[in-house]
């Protein structure tokens, strides 16, 4: 076999390899003394037919197979070889032309075909003791925990049927059919739904309306949705709504008590309140570990500069730009609307792939390195943590994650990229500074890389940072249809 390099231009590389016809007929004569004591054939004693025979019926199809088999182990062989590590499955091209692909099945032709591949660049670890992060902490205060619970508690409590005018406080039971210009819209329907007056849950002017209405009143009120309201056909608009009014219930005063706690399936209100506060220090725990992991990245950033391989970018791009795309298209926006231009954006979140991708390669090195692996044991959390989130769909996720290729690939990289992370603090400096929860979920502009604001809110940059998830944005008011009262249930 001989393996020509016919392109190595920047990280591209392109291969012809030859195997000699004489190699394949060698090859094959080898496999055809294997089936030789195995085949059935009329007229043949088994283990009697000539291997000349045996070629003439299944020479083709044998160099067929050897071919298949060619292409298919010896590109890794080879690049194992030469010390390279493709970075996406190599591209093999062979002949197309029937006549000398039937000389190649007859042994009378030499085999050629080619490889193309990007290279992963060879990476050289640097020392990482010069990187210094922060990290930011807070402490949860008993205000925080009982300000919580009383949130929990206010979605638990009960409410009574009353006679008389609705008043702030009280839960109002309705049916209500909204229109723009006379025409009813899609979300602006619904029956018994129940809305807390003074919660300002729905879109502003249409909770004020409400109150002094009784059980049985007929009213039309008029609002007008917010110009931000994310769904654009209705941003800006003036609406009516026509509401029948079922019921009106005031609260039950609010008790803080084992009694709660119970009602919650806890066995007392000390119970409640120390899984509360881990909840809390959960959430800003997660906040802490994605700023100091971004800290980490930017800096990882700047210490690594070396060219990407182009396929990678492309598909990372193709990726973050379906998501733009997607979060425009239901936010109802344009390019223009979030003060850039289309090729503006393209530009930006092509460095972005080109970041992630940088980054991706530089922690795969540094965890190989490090030896970091992944246990079975947490790639069967992972999969179950996937499960929990569907029910009632976890055999088809269960029979995805078996059948389709790369799908555990992609249950193993974020664990071995945090594990990653995981072992690069224990390498930098890494400084405490106790902040306030405000200075803690603060908004931080440096951390957005695009320069441009798009409808995603950075979704898709947020998550460009080397798989870097980000936090929830604030939701927006829906329209009413879409808001019940389980929304203000404490998470």
């Amino acid at each position: 076999m001989q393996v020509i390099e016919t392109l190595a231009q920047g990280l591209k590389r392109e291969l012809k390899v030859v195997i000699p016809a004489d190699e394949m007929q060698a090859r094959m004569n080898e496999r055809l003394v294997e089936v030789k004591d195995r085949v059935r054939i009329n007229g043949f004693r088994p283990g009697k037919v000539p291997v000349a025979h045996l070629k003439k019926v299944y020479g083709k199809s044998i160099m067929a197979d050897l071919v298949n088999e060619i292409v298919r182990e010896k590109p890794t062989e080879i690049l194992t070889s030469r010390g390279e590590k493709s970075a996406t499955q190599p591209e093999i091209a062979m002949t197309e032309d029937e006549a000398e692909a039937d000389k190649i099945l007859n042994a009378q032709a030499d085999f050629e075909f080619t490889v193309a591949y990007e290279i992963i660049p060879p990476i050289e670890l640097k020392d990482a003791s010069g990187i210094k992060v922060t990290r930011e902490v807070v402490d949860v205060s008993e205000d925080e925990v009982n300000e919580q619970i009383q949130r929990i508690a206010e979605s638990a409590r009960t409410y009574e049927s009353k006679k008389g005018k609705a008043a702030n406080g009280d839960r109002v039971t309705v049916d209500y059919l909204g229109k723009v210009d006379g025409e009813a819209f899609d979300g602006g329907k619904d029956e018994d739904a129940e809305l807390v007056l003074g919660s300002n849950r729905f879109i502003p002017g249409f909770e004020e309306q409400l109150v002094g209405v009784k059980a049985g009143d007929e009213k039309t009120i008029t609002v007008t949705f917010p110009a931000d309201y994310p769904a654009a056909n209705l941003a800006g608009k003036e609406a009516t709504f026509d509401i029948t009014v079922k019921d009106v219930a005031a609260a039950a005063p609010i008790e803080i008590n084992d009694e709660l706690a119970t009602k919650l399936g806890l066995e007392s209100v000390d119970k409640l309140k120390e899984i509360v506060r881990g909840q809390i220090e959960s959430q800003f725990g997660s906040i802490t570990r994605q700023k100091v992991k971004r800290q980490l990245l930017d800096q990882l950033d700047e210490l690594y500069q070396f060219d990407t391989p182009e396929r990678l970018v492309d598909a990372e791009f193709e990726n973050i730009w379906r998501q733009i795309n997607t979060d425009l298209q239901q936010a109802g926006k344009t390019f223009a609307d979030e003060d850039t231009t289309e090729e503006e954006a393209r530009s930006e979140y092509r460095k972005l792939a080109e970041r992630r991708v940088r980054l991706g390669l530089v922690l795969s090195e540094i965890g190989e390195k490090a030896g970091v692996q992944v246990s079975d044991d947490e790639m069967q959390r992972s999969l179950f943590e996937q499960l929990r989130q569907f029910p009632g769909q976890e055999k088809e996720i269960l029979e995805y994650f078996r059948n389709t290729p790369g799908a555990a690939a992609s249950l193993r990289a974020p664990l071995f990229e945090e594990k990653v992370v995981d072992h690069l603090l224990t390498e930098v400096s890494v400084t405490d500074r106790k902040v306030s929860k405000e200075e803690l979920t603060a908004d931080d502009e440096a951390d957005e890389k695009p320069a441009k604001k798009t409808a995603s809110k950075k979704k898709a940059a947020a998550k460009a940072e080397a798989g870097e998830g980000e936090e929830a944005a604030a939701p927006k008011k829906k329209a009413p249809a879409k808001k019940k009262a389980a929304d203000e249930s404490a998470e």
